[in-house]
């Protein structure tokens, strides 16, 4: 009889954020599956846990990802832990988790803290509707192309960012998306804790003259009609046909719908420019 994969969260900063039942679970299972296993070994020693480890991250994920299945299918139980928050939200845990349910294996999860809803939730941005977009790419070129799939976005925003990569997202976004509010959360539940809620351009220029360490959630204004600009050409709209399509798996006439309600270009141009480009 095969095991159980539990999806455990950790702490995001504060150790005390660490719930009983993450606790008692990292205790009764076989073996731990970690992002960074010298990061996990803190916490265990922490809470006085004993537990053999594997590590599992970004670069040995298909290699480890075969062995850790078949140690559940074994009947081994497994949990899957981050270096902080959630496994499995922008982190490659997303991967072992898919192959758990082709393999018939049981997934559980034990929730705990959230970077993003938690900035979010202080953030002082709408929060009935939002949509979570992790990290933008390190390449400009990508960065802006991203930004721009996303500018007539009306949901909030939530990105994840890096200290040395933070000014040069503010003003992509600046620039792409033009005069919003943003809040920039860093260093959620720990000493340094802040959030910084102002428009767009005048958080660049705050940040631009302070020192960057930690880490940063940034959660942006969704797209207002009237306030913001919002214009997509046709080539534009092609592309994000084309990835909905490779990411969704939609048939191309759901695809060009869901690109109209996006960039406001008729869905019968949109779709005939897809038959046009697809193989």
């Amino acid at each position: 009889m095969s095991g159980i994969l539990y999806v455990v969260g950790t702490p995001i900063g504060n150790l005390g954020d660490m719930t009983f039942r993450a606790i008692e679970t990292l205790k009764i299972v076989n073996f731990i599956a970690a992002e960074d296993t010298r990061v996990t070994q803190k916490l265990l020693n922490h809470f006085k846990i004993e537990k053999k480890m594997i590590s599992y991250f970004e670069h040995n994920k298909i290699e480890r990802g075969k062995l850790i299945i078949n140690r559940i299918k074994s009947g081994e139980n497994c949990a899957l832990v981050t270096d902080a928050g959630m496994p499995a939200i922008s982190d490659p845990g997303e991967l072992i988790v898919k192959q758990c349910y082709e393999e018939n294996i049981d997934v559980k999860v034990i929730p705990g803290p959230s970077a993003c809803i938690s900035a979010l939730s202080i953030s002082g941005l709408s929060t009935g509707r939002f949509c979570f977009e992790g990290f933008l790419s390190m390449n400009k070129k990508r960065r802006k192309e991203h930004l721009e799939e996303i500018k007539c976005e009306p949901r909030t925003m939530i990105f994840y960012e890096a200290p040395h990569k933070l000014l040069k997202t503010l003003k992509d976004m600046y620039d792409v998306l033009g005069s919003r509010r943003v809040s920039v959360v860093h260093e959620l539940t720990k000493v340094h804790e802040g959030v910084f809620l102002g428009d767009l351009d005048k958080v660049l220029e705050i940040f631009s003259n302070v020192n960057i360490k930690g880490e940063y959630v940034l959660i942006v204004e969704g797209y207002k009609k009237g306030k913001n600009i919002c214009t997509y050409s046709l080539k534009e709209a092609l592309s994000i046909a084309l990835k909905i399509i490779k990411k969704d798996k939609l048939s191309l006439s759901d695809a060009a719908k869901e690109t109209s309600n996006i960039t406001g270009i008729s869905k019968n141009n949109i779709y005939k420019e897809i038959l046009k480009n697809i193989d």
